[in-house]
This record gives C-alpha cells, sequence and structure tokens, in this order.
C-alpha cells in the first residue's frame, strides 16, 4: 500500500487526475482545491460543470479547515450512520470554485477506506470523489465495471482492491438553518 500512496501522491501533487478505490464505489478524483485538475474530470466524466462533485477529507479537523459553520447534529448523523454519509455543507471555503455548486454547498463525506483515508492524510488536503463513470451512465458497482475510456483518460489507476465486491453510493444529508435536516439520498 506505501508504494500506491506514494505514487498517487506524486500524481495528485502535479495536478493529476485518479481513479480509486473508496468506501463506497471507485471514484475518479483530485486535488479538490486545485480548479485545473476539477476541470479535467468535468471533461474526463463529460458532465456538466454546473453539478458539484463530492468531495472527501480523513477526518473532523481537516472538515473544519473548509467549513465555516458545521451544524450541531452532524456528528450525530454520521457517528450513528451504518452507512457511508455525505453532509451538505454551506458556504465552503478553500476548495475550487468549481466543486462549489451554485447554491454556494459542497457535499463533503469522512472517508472510512483505509486507503482514502491514508492518502487524504498524507495529501493534507481534500480530494474529489466522483463516480468512475461517464455522465448519465450507471455508477460501477466493481472495478470490472469501470469503462475502459475513462481508465485510459486519466493519469493513474490506484492498483488496489480491484476484486473488491461493489459498494454503494453514500447516503446525502442537508440540514437547513434551524438544525433539521432531510435526506436527498438515502
Amino acid at each position: 500500500m506505501k508504494k500506491e500512496i506514494k505514487h498517487t501522491l506524486d500524481i495528485l501533487k502535479n495536478g493529476g487526475v485518479i481513479i480509486y478505490p473508496t468506501d463506497t464505489l471507485w471514484g475518479i478524483g483530485c486535488d479538490a482545491t486545485d480548479e485545473e485538475a476539477v476541470d479535467k474530470i468535468y471533461k474526463i466524466k463529460q458532465r456538466a460543470d454546473s453539478k458539484s462533485m463530492i468531495i472527501l477529507v480523513s477526518n473532523w479537523e481537516m472538515l473544519k479547515n473548509y467549513i465555516k459553520k458545521i451544524p450541531a447534529k452532524v456528528g450525530c448523523v454520521i457517528d450513528g450512520a451504518i452507512k457511508p454519509t455525505t453532509v451538505i455543507y454551506n458556504k465552503p471555503k478553500g476548495l475550487a470554485p468549481n466543486v462549489v455548486s451554485s447554491d454556494k454547498t459542497v457535499g463533503i463525506r469522512i472517508v472510512d477506506d483505509e486507503f482514502a483515508k491514508l492518502l487524504i492524510d498524507k495529501f493534507g488536503k481534500p480530494i474529489v470523489s466522483t463516480s468512475a463513470n461517464l455522465s448519465g451512465k450507471p455508477a460501477p458497482k466493481n472495478f470490472k465495471d469501470i469503462d475502459q475510456s475513462l481508465l485510459e483518460k486519466v493519469d493513474y489507476v490506484v492498483n488496489l482492491h480491484r476484486d473488491r465486491r461493489g459498494g454503494s453510493a453514500s447516503r446525502i444529508v442537508k440540514f437547513d438553518k434551524k438544525g433539521g435536516f432531510k435526506f436527498l439520498r438515502k
């Protein structure tokens, strides 16, 4: 795993795009603070840049560096979750403008996958995590289901967990100004 972390870090530090395993699905990722790298993902996925992408952080401390105000109940929702949970936050800071949606929100998840968590810790910044599929196509459940054209367009494909059973997309929850919340995806 150390060799994969080192090589993947080199790619991310140079504005590259990767395909990598996460705690949900295989993802396409890059430095979430690098506008040009994020733009590459939109082009690779053939996705409109008006759609925001999920961001992964490794822990609460990293999350606090990018979100001005974390709703009080977020911890309860995440800590009690049996499924990976992405939270929609208002007014993020320090992220590439093109990962933030037009309503000034962004979806962020504290990742639980060993590789992704270690990668983000070593990188010291959040990374994008959008499913490894072309826009409008189904998200691949397994590595073997990733479209060959995507594998050829990214700068690096992580060579770990390729035989892992397929996962599912994260839950997505959004909090309102009064502290209430609703699930946008269960």
